[in-house]
């Protein structure tokens, strides 16, 4: 321990400070807001547990740079290429996802002005809005499994593209005769551009989230896994329960009722304000 210090106070001698300007400030608080977001983003997802491995081998790193333990900094430097090469491949999907995060509507509209004129023209109406609350409802009350989610600002072409195309109006009847049992087309999601029925039978990727209860199924597993990967808002009536439930930015919320429903949808609308644009609101009021 005693060579650790002594090492810190021969480096901490001959270091000289640099004079700190405003851009230097400037700089320090957009580093400081981008790693505070960048941490926040890794803690919700499985690449956590792989954050702390790092931080445990590069302290092992340190005490074998201290001790002079030459073998052991020999290995760190002969594979440290090959395990940064290696993180990038196991964590694509979670890097594709950040990346992904960066051009939604919410971060580039305060950038890109006037890039939201696809996302006011595709939002729902209230016609649509009461079909989709009452199918939901229907479905819940007979216990009819049904997949159903609404595309924003992020196309859902690929998805679209592995189910049955509809390109038919809303209407609670059609929502609940997909879903009917034993008809051609129960099996899948149904997803909504606008004010239309674009596609049925679609297939979304499976949340490989290990957080989910084991008391859900591959329903409840590809609303979230599409809600992780767009800012899709999907909603789901589970088969064995009759439950309905709500996947939005990768969280799923559970046996909601007609309300809740409804206050969800408006808020897609623009008609209701979201908790987000609330606390925004309080935080700019001072309170």
């Amino acid at each position: 321990m005693g060579n650790i210090v002594s090492k810190i106070f021969d480096y901490l001698r001959f270091t000289s400070f640099p004079t700190i300007g405003v851009v230097d400030v400037i700089e320090i608080i957009i580093i400081t807001f981008s790693l505070y977001h960048i941490i926040r983003w890794i803690r919700k997802t499985r690449a956590w547990t792989l954050v702390r491995g790092i931080i445990v081998l590069f302290v092992a790193y340190l005490l074998a740079y201290a001790f002079d333990m030459t073998v052991i900094l020999w290995i760190f430097d002969r594979t440290i290429a090959i395990g940064i090469t290696a993180i990038v491949i196991v964590f694509q999907p979670e890097l594709r996802k950040a990346l992904e995060q960066l051009g939604e509507k919410s971060v580039m509209s305060s950038i890109i002005p006037g890039d939201d004129s696809r996302y006011n023209n595709d939002t729902i109406s209230d016609e649509s809005l009461t079909a989709l609350v009452r199918a939901s409802l229907e479905l819940s009350k007979h216990k009819t499994g049904a997949l159903i989610t609404i595309e924003r600002t992020i196309d859902l072409n690929d998805n679209i593209r592995s189910g049955i195309t509809l390109d038919s109006v809303i209407s609670s009847q059609l929502l609940i005769n997909i879903f009917e049992h034993n008809t051609p087309l129960h099996d899948g999601a149904v997803i909504i551009r606008g004010n239309r029925i674009t596609a049925a039978t679609c297939y979304f990727p499976l949340s490989d989230n290990y957080r989910i209860s084991k008391e859900l199924g591959t329903r409840h597993r590809a609303a979230l896994g599409i809600s992780e990967i767009s800012d899709s808002f999907t909603i789901v009536v589970s088969e064995e329960t009759g439950d309905i439930s709500i996947a939005s930015g990768g969280m799923l919320q559970r046996n909601i009722d007609k309300e809740i429903l409804t206050k969800k949808l408006m808020e897609i609308q623009g008609k209701a304000p979201s908790e987000e644009s609330k606390r925004k609101k309080w935080f700019k009021s001072g309170k």
